[in-house]
């Protein structure tokens, strides 16, 4: 077994007075040590208008099995990078996010306060579906068309594989959707993120013709506002996907530009001679013009004006609880061009005039942690530190295609240790805040569905289910994942919800997906909490998320076996356990069968009094 960390600190509410504090405010900064480890003295370092500066720290309580020690120190700008000296006999050692180092590191891995109001906290308590609206359900109406789409029966498979790949329209709407609003009530969702819902000349609609009404092949907008209506009374918050950096080749933007080049909206664009289309298209695609953001009416029109696109989806009568963007990591970005961090920021600061309960999520298939900086994105979809080493520890028998990730190999087989590094190397770089607002997925649309990475394993994917659901994050379950929906690729993965033949249903399954997101709904700890992990094998980890009002014992398998975990060290024992074979007292003991779930809600141990 991996010796787990002997002192920790990770930013979530046991170990700042106060995560969101305004510029010059005080904040106490706390870290807990085992009491299996001395130390002499520790001291907060601290940048204060870019320079280091070290604080005193004192020892605040302490009990049987750990000690902590904090500092009171104001907040002097928007982002302060902070970490902990730990001295003992002369030799010291450094507490980061990445870590403890015995030897001298640089402030890349340090962790992150934002001086800035909190995030959008009802994300934080949101369990989100995602939702490709061609393929969720049909209401059955028959609407026209653009001429290039090639009508499918609902029971068919996407072909995938062909010219038909993007224009294949099953006929999902949003009337569709309303009507099977129970089968995401009984799941226990309270989020739906829409892919994209404007006009288009594609059915993944990500190349809009239009960025100002709802496609009518879904429904239009009178459709929305009817869905609203009833999501609202379930308390379902619906968010939308933006594309920030292309639209489409149909859009009149681009018509404009094409006929006048003395236009206003021929700035909005690249041009190239050398290219067959004369503009530069998203990786180099004529269906998808990329936005040029030096033009300052464009950004008016997207973002920064008073009823710039961004803004308008927020507001009455649309009332969108949030964005996705679109290739985030891109926008903003070409040849000597990085007008990328405005863009951001500015986005951002869009939302907060117009809506600051709004949630702001990038796709960043390619995390660059400067992207999370506190001040831009809310959080991103976490394929980086979340996705892809997951699929790397629990894949097996993988039945995909395409390889891994756009990478020619297949998927890799990693041990608990690669995959809680892995982790834990993502969450280092970035902000505590923006950690537990990124969105968690095992698949998307734009990937193989889960249950083909396991092989087609229901209990191998079930234990997936349980790291999405347990996981610090907003976890995003992809529609038709809850029942086994299979797809060894993105577009096979689009498939429809067969909802008139329930035989095909992976009910057992649904029933358990159901317990477990009923689990995080309900739990403060899983919710808002840290994360510590504590015993970490090639085939078992297992984790703590605490917070003030509760603390959580998560420990995953993924193969059949025994294992204790002792929770003493710790100064815990199970009070309940939530999912898993019945444990108590202070040592959990399993033999798994098969790969396994646990999940326990504990309590204080009988020698945890506090002792100032």
């Amino acid at each position: 077994m991996e010796t787990p960390l002997f002192a920790h600190h990770d930013g979530s509410e046991i170990y700042l007075s106060n995560s969101a504090p305004k510029i010059s405010e005080e904040v106490t900064f706390r870290f807990r040590i085992s009491n299996d480890v001395t130390i002499d003295r520790a001291m907060l370092r601290v940048y204060h208008d870019g320079e280091a500066r070290l604080f005193e720290m004192a020892v605040a309580e302490s009990n049987a099995v750990e000690t902590w020690w904090q500092a009171r120190v104001p907040v002097l700008n928007p982002i302060t990078p902070y970490r902990f000296l730990l001295i003992k006999d002369g030799n010291y050692a450094w507490l980061n996010g990445a870590g403890l180092f015995g030897y001298e590191v640089t402030s890349t891995n340090d962790f992150k306060i934002i001086a800035r109001p909190h995030f959008p906290k009802w994300v934080n308590h949101s369990v989100f579906y995602q939702i490709f609206p061609d393929r969720f359900a049909t209401s059955g109406k028959k609407r026209t068309a653009p001429e290039n789409f090639i009508r499918r029966d609902w029971d068919d498979l996407p072909k995938g594989k062909d010219p038909s790949t993007g224009v294949e329209l099953f006929g999902g709407d949003l009337l569709g959707v309303e009507q099977h609003l129970e089968h995401i009530v009984e799941l226990g969702i309270n989020g739906i993120y829409f892919t994209p819902f404007f006009p288009a000349n594609s059915t993944h609609r990500y190349d809009a013709s239009s960025f100002d009404h709802v496609d009518p092949l879904l429904g239009g907008d009178k459709a929305m506002f009817a869905l609203k209506r009833k999501t609202k009374k379930l308390g379902i918050a619906v968010m939308g996907d933006l594309t920030t950096n292309h639209c489409g080749r149909l859009h009149p933007w681009l018509a404009i530009a094409k006929k006048d080049k003395s236009s206003r909206e021929r700035g909005f664009f690249y041009w190239d001679k050398t290219i067959p289309h004369g503009y530069v298209g998203w990786w180099g695609l004529a269906s998808l013009p990329k936005f040029n953001f030096s033009s300052d009416l464009l950004k008016r029109r997207l973002y920064s004006g008073k009823n710039s696109i961004v803004r308008k989806w927020l507001q009455a009568p649309y009332s969108m609880s949030g964005w996705r963007i679109d290739v985030g990591n891109m926008t903003g970005r070409y040849f000597e061009d990085d007008f990328n961090s405005e863009v951001v920021h500015g986005i951002r600061k869009a939302m907060d005039e117009t809506n600051p309960n709004a949630w702001l999520v990038a796709e960043n298939a390619d995390h660059f942690p400067a992207d999370l900086d506190g001040l831009g994105w809310h959080g991103t979809m976490n394929y980086n530190g979340f996705m892809r080493p997951v699929w790397g520890w629990l894949n097996h028998n993988p039945q995909v295609e395409y390889g891994f990730f756009g990478q020619p190999t297949g998927i890799p087989q990693i041990t608990g240790s690669q995959l809680v590094a892995a982790m834990t190397t993502f969450n280092s770089g970035i902000p505590w805040r923006n950690l537990v607002a990124s969105m968690l997925l095992l698949d998307s649309h734009d990937t193989a569905r889960f249950r083909n990475v396991v092989g087609k394993d229901s209990i191998r994917q079930l234990t997936g289910m349980a790291l999405l659901l347990t996981y610090p994050g907003v976890p995003s379950i992809f529609a038709g994942d809850e029942i086994g929906l299979e797809g060894a690729w993105g577009e096979d993965a689009r498939r429809t919800i067969p909802w008139e033949h329930k035989d095909r249903w992976d009910v057992a399954f649904f029933e358990q997906v159901k317990n477990l997101v009923a689990i995080r709904r309900t739990s403060d700890a899983l919710a808002v909490g840290g994360l510590r992990f504590i015993y970490i094998t090639d085939d078992v980890i297992a984790f703590l998320r605490e917070s003030h009002s509760e603390t959580i014992l998560v420990a995953i398998s993924r193969k059949a076996g025994e294992f204790a975990i002792p929770l003493a060290p710790y100064g815990y024992e199970v009070a309940q356990t939530l999912f898993g074979s019945e444990q108590s007292g202070a040592m959990i003991s399993r033999s798994d069968s098969a790969p396994g779930i646990g999940i326990y809600r504990l309590g204080r141990g009988s020698s945890q009094n506090l002792k100032d």
